[in-house]
């Protein structure tokens, strides 16, 4: 068994000031994202979306599998292929009976269809596979751990790394997305996670109008310390 071994870790203590300066500084970044469907055609250089998956890299995983793969895609030829995969997924799903009334009826405050444009207008899509497991040097299995735990906040930190960038994207789960795989050509031990398109929101973009839980709604105290009011408790 390999023996551990640690690096030393002494991160500068920041004053209380700053640290809330830049906590309110990055919470007001966050509060403007929101997910955009409607993407200008511009060109966004492939070091920016280098720069985002190199971020997401940095999240923390099971056992330090790191069990995630990002595939970026910019060829037009490739887009359209998955777009048009993609819906004829959705159609099914919007129009074919998988998805129950409900559902449906949640989606109606978003206003999305079967129809999915942005994947050919977006200039990148990145498709994040999730390893079910590893493989080793001799080809056997390595077993992962934590697996869409892991992948899901790196791909949050991914979110937040094109935020930070000025540029937009989309969580888009087609389903079934196993057509990923067979356009990609990805290997057995890889399972589609999730598809983002990426680029800059066009001029005359919309967003739905919809609201945020307040942090009353989204967190709990227990604590005997009062609640400090320079914290915001609206995220509206």
């Amino acid at each position: 068994m390999t023996e551990p071994r640690f690096l030393p870790y002494q991160p500068p203590r920041l004053p209380e000031e700053e640290m809330r300066r830049q906590a309110h500084t990055f919470y007001a970044l966050m509060q403007a994202r929101r997910s955009v469907r409607h993407f200008a055609p511009d060109p966004v250089p492939r070091a920016l979306i280098e720069l985002a998956i190199a971020t997401a890299g940095t999240a923390p995983s099971g056992a330090h599998r790191q069990p995630w793969r990002f595939v970026a895609i910019s060829d037009p030829e490739v887009k359209r292929r998955i777009r048009l995969a993609a819906e004829a997924e959705e159609r099914q799903s919007y129009e074919g009976g998988r998805m129950p009334p409900e559902w449906l009826e949640a989606l109606v405050p978003l206003g999305t269809d079967w129809h999915k444009p942005f994947l050919e207008i977006a200039p990148w899509i990145v498709v994040v596979f999730e390893e079910v497991h590893g493989v080793s040097a001799d080809g056997s299995k390595r077993k992962n751990y934590y697996v869409k735990e892991s992948v899901g906040i790196a791909c949050g930190l991914f979110i937040a790394a094109l935020q930070q960038m000025g540029l937009a994207t989309l969580t888009h789960t087609p389903s079934p997305m196993g057509f990923l795989s067979k356009i990609l050509g990805r290997p057995e031990n890889e399972k589609p996670y999730i598809l983002f398109p990426v680029g800059y929101p066009a001029s005359d973009a919309e967003v739905p109008n919809l609201c945020r839980k307040s942090l009353d709604e989204l967190a709990e105290w227990i604590s005997p310390v009062a609640a400090d009011p320079r914290v915001p408790t609206h995220l509206n």
